[in-house]
């Protein structure tokens, strides 16, 4: 369901519907460690540059933190509703949840505490592993939504647009659900798939 780099590029976690966390060796193609979850991991990110902590999100409704160095894991946080995606601010301080409740949350790192909640009374999550973006500063986030747009928030929580495409007779838009959404690391390009098996990109004009 989920593959990030850790301690890059020597590893790579994958998080699965087997309810496992598996660390691979890319010099020996070969998986050398497994976690038991409990839960169908649908996402996961490392923490710093080192990759010593590990974030997943589970069906089961929690976050789990999981410290490469000491084998121990951290308190679990239990969210309202099964976890569909997570994602990392830059400085590694802020996580956002995207849950089945068609909601978004907020997570201060610091705290571990919810500080803010997205929603929009037209915004639904279309599938149990839709994914949500941080943009490159951190201030925005978006989703995509089961009626083909993408919304839009800044971090207080105040929601700002929505995405939909060109409809100028090009054709250009999500005619169904939307999935996935990512945010271009330097700049403010946005990509959105969705399940009528398009990708857009949007940039500011």
């Amino acid at each position: 369901m989920a593959a990030k780099y850790l301690q890059e590029p020597i590893k790579v976690v994958t998080g699965s519907h087997d309810r496992t966390l598996k660390i691979w060796d890319l010099r020996s193609i070969a998986c050398i460690e497994t976690k038991f979850a409990g839960s169908s991991c649908n996402d996961l990110v490392t923490t710093d540059s080192l990759g010593s902590t590990i974030i997943s999100g589970h069906y089961d409704k929690k976050i789990r933190f999981w410290d490469i160095r000491t084998e121990k894991q951290a308190d679990d946080i239990l969210m309202p509703a099964k976890i569909t995606s997570i994602d990392l601010s830059k400085d590694g301080n802020c996580l956002i949840c995207s849950i089945r409740d068609d909601t978004i949350k907020l997570l201060d790192l610091r705290k571990n505490q919810i500080v803010s909640s997205f929603s929009h009374e037209n915004f639904k999550l279309s599938c149990d592993w839709a994914r949500a973006s941080f943009n490159s500063c951190g201030s925005k986030v978006a989703c995509g939504s089961s009626d083909g747009l993408v919304y839009i928030w800044n971090v207080l929580g105040e929601f700002e647009a929505t995405l939909k495409g060109h409809t100028s007779g090009s054709g250009l838009f999500h005619s169904s659900a939307v999935h996935a959404v990512s945010w271009c690391h330097n700049s403010n390009a946005l990509a959105s798939v969705g399940k009528g098996k398009r990708c857009i990109i949007y940039t500011e004009t």
